[in-house]
């Protein structure tokens, strides 16, 4: 069946002239609804343009289009979409950055880049000794509960760092000495839930006036940001010493 329709039609006994035949090519047209399923087409030069909608229910042919045949991508560019909705693919950005610096939410990262950063920045607890602080070293001989407040950011110990800090180690001695009833020094800190938790707890039992005393070093788990270490002995009876010094802390390096 033919699939060109030409311009022209002659009828039995009509006069051929060379503007006859022109109309024979010239008005051509190609009748889409005279084609034949499987046929193919083949253009010897130039292109064939097709209008929009021209080709409703055809395809390329599984594996037709080569990559090599699809424009060109810059160097270190991958199609993808990061518009934020359904778009036509677009080059996304590769960063090769060891830092990650830019910080970018629509670009990927190289393996080598992640894993660079990764071994710069893994996070492993160290222990830092603590050498200075206003208040370091307390001793309370009262009968009251007295709270002590340690602005973390005022210690001092080579590498300390307050922002990476995960905890304390505080050296406590508590004593008491046992009169007509029992005495009790507990000696607390407040956790990064907000509740006090016992650090020490101390007690001096029979024979009466028998003076009692524990030590211990324990630790004081604190929140990453968390801007005070607070500790507070719970004194009572008559004779009672609590003596608690920060030494060390672990931290994120």
């Amino acid at each position: 069946m033919a699939v060109i329709t030409t311009g022209k039609t002659f009828a039995n006994g009509e006069q051929l002239s060379a503007s006859k035949l022109n109309q024979v090519i010239t008005a051509a047209t190609f009748n889409a609804s005279d084609a034949v399923d499987g046929s193919t087409m083949t253009l010897i030069g130039g292109a064939m343009a097709v209008a929009d909608g021209g080709i409703a229910t055809a395809k390329i042919a599984d594996s037709a289009v080569t990559k090599a045949k699809i424009e060109n991508v810059a160097n270190m560019k991958a199609l993808g979409n990061t518009s934020g909705s359904a778009a036509s693919p677009q080059e996304v950005a590769i960063l090769d950055e060891n830092d990650m610096d830019s910080d970018s939410d629509t670009s990927l990262a190289t393996q080598q880049s992640i894993k660079a950063y990764v071994d710069e920045n893994a996070l492993t607890p160290s222990y830092v000794g603590i050498s200075s602080n206003s208040s370091l070293t307390i001793t309370q001989t009262d009968t009251s509960t007295t709270t002590h407040t340690y602005p973390i950011a005022s210690f001092v110990g080579t590498g300390f760092n307050a922002a990476k800090v995960t905890g304390f180690y505080v050296q406590i001695t508590a004593s008491c000495r046992r009169l007509s009833t029992k005495t009790i020094a507990d000696v607390k800190a407040t956790f990064p839930d907000g509740s006090d938790h016992i650090l020490l707890g101390h007690s001096c039992d029979s024979p009466e006036d028998q003076t009692s005393e524990s030590r211990g070093t324990v630790f004081c788990p604190v929140s990453i940001g968390q801007t005070n270490l607070v500790i507070k002995p719970t004194l009572s009876g008559d004779t009672k010493t609590t003596t608690f010094t920060i030494v060390g802390c672990t931290q994120f390096v």
